[in-house]
């Protein structure tokens, strides 16, 4: 268990009931803190994200808007955003999606999606530049629980994208999405090389001439 009269230790994973867990996010000092919470552990990331983290995580986004508007795919992208299973299980991807007919399932207006009452995102992605050992550990166990249909992790230093299908409580590696069909993680690692000496909107550009081929 926690000791709440002291301090957490960060980027790993701590015992603690779920009732400590809340009491801790909901203290003013973990405001700006990913947190995670899951098998009766929590997890509290504080560690500033950083340049590279960032610019990453923008272009998996415009990646992945993008492809989704040049083929007329429903979706809605969330950033940072808290999906809440009371009592067992918290997370804050870096970007998570609904996709297709389930798109707009979460509407305004709410803050936690809690998944007692909505269905899991389709799509989760966690950008590591410091968290890979984890991200491809007890993250996807987590997600795998969590019963989202893909989880990508964006692999900064390697500039590589490994991505999961998840299905049956279990997950295997694949090389193309299945619920973004097409979509090839190659090209999404090749928009990742270029954004190393390219700005965005010429990434964009690049993008979008692949996507309309």
């Amino acid at each position: 268990m926690v000791n709440l009269q002291t301090k957490i230790p960060t980027d790993t994973w701590v015992k603690a009931s779920w009732e400590e867990y809340i009491q801790l996010v909901e203290n003013p000092e973990y405001q700006k803190a990913r947190c995670y919470y899951y098998n009766g552990e929590l997890r509290i990331e504080m560690s500033a994200l950083g340049n590279d983290h960032s610019l990453d995580h923008a272009i998996i986004i415009v990646g992945v808007n993008l492809f989704a508007i040049i083929k007329n795919i429903p979706l809605n992208a969330r950033d940072n955003c808290t999906y809440r299973k009371t009592g067992v299980q918290d997370s804050q991807p870096d970007v998570s999606y609904y996709i297709g007919e389930k798109a707009a399932v979460v509407g305004r207006g709410t803050f936690i999606i809690n998944l007692d009452n909505y269905p899991p995102p389709d799509l989760v992605i966690e950008v590591a530049s410091t968290s890979l050992l984890d991200d491809l550990g007890q993250k996807r166990l987590l997600y795998e629980e969590l019963n989202v249909k893909e989880y990508w992790i964006v692999d900064v230093e390697n500039v590589r994208i490994i991505a999961f299908a998840i299905a049956d409580g279990g997950s295997k590696r694949i090389t193309s999405s299945g619920v973004l069909p097409g979509l090839q993680m190659s090209v999404l690692e090749e928009a990742l090389q270029l954004s190393r000496t390219q700005d965005q909107s010429q990434v964009g550009a690049w993008l979008m001439a692949r996507f309309q081929s």
